[in-house]
């Protein structure tokens, strides 16, 4: 019997040197629109929400040279970093995947309604996958407008 779809697809996440340089393409080649930016100095990065009609694209760039992501670009280059499922229960499911054998890591609670993991690239041919629910891991959660830019 086949198994339904864990989850939704909310965005692609891209890792960039410059945020400046990447949205001229995805903005001004792709016809990409902004949603929103965002800074999180503690996790070491910077992010725009684009929207390209309604696939969400967000792009990543690291702040200074100890952030996980410039480590990440250094390494493998510019591109895709991860792929984001908004997922209902993300308790549950991270516990039926391991459960399962699959390598889950990076779980964290933001709040009752938030929560995140990631599936290791080593259970998933190479693609970090996050796993996620509500703000602020949803790209697409009502919680971004809302927040003062």
């Amino acid at each position: 019997m086949p198994k339904d779809p864990i989850g939704k697809l909310d965005h692609i996440g891209i890792a960039v040197r410059s945020l400046v340089e990447a949205r001229k393409f995805w903005e001004g080649v792709m016809g990409a629109t902004l949603m929103y930016e965002w800074e999180n100095p503690r996790a070491g990065y910077k992010l725009v929400e684009l929207d390209l009609n309604g696939l969400t694209v967000e792009l990543l760039e690291p702040l200074g040279a100890e952030s996980f992501l410039h480590k990440y670009i250094e390494k493998k280059g510019e591109g895709m970093h991860h792929l984001t499922f908004a997922l209902p229960d993300v308790k549950k499911a991270a516990a039926e995947l391991k459960d399962g054998g699959v390598r889950v890591v990076d779980e964290i609670e933001y709040s009752p309604a938030s929560y995140e993991c990631f599936i290791s690239p080593r259970s998933s041919g190479g693609v970090l996958i996050q796993l996620g629910s509500g703000y602020p891991t949803l790209s697409n959660d009502p919680a971004w407008t809302k927040k003062e830019k």
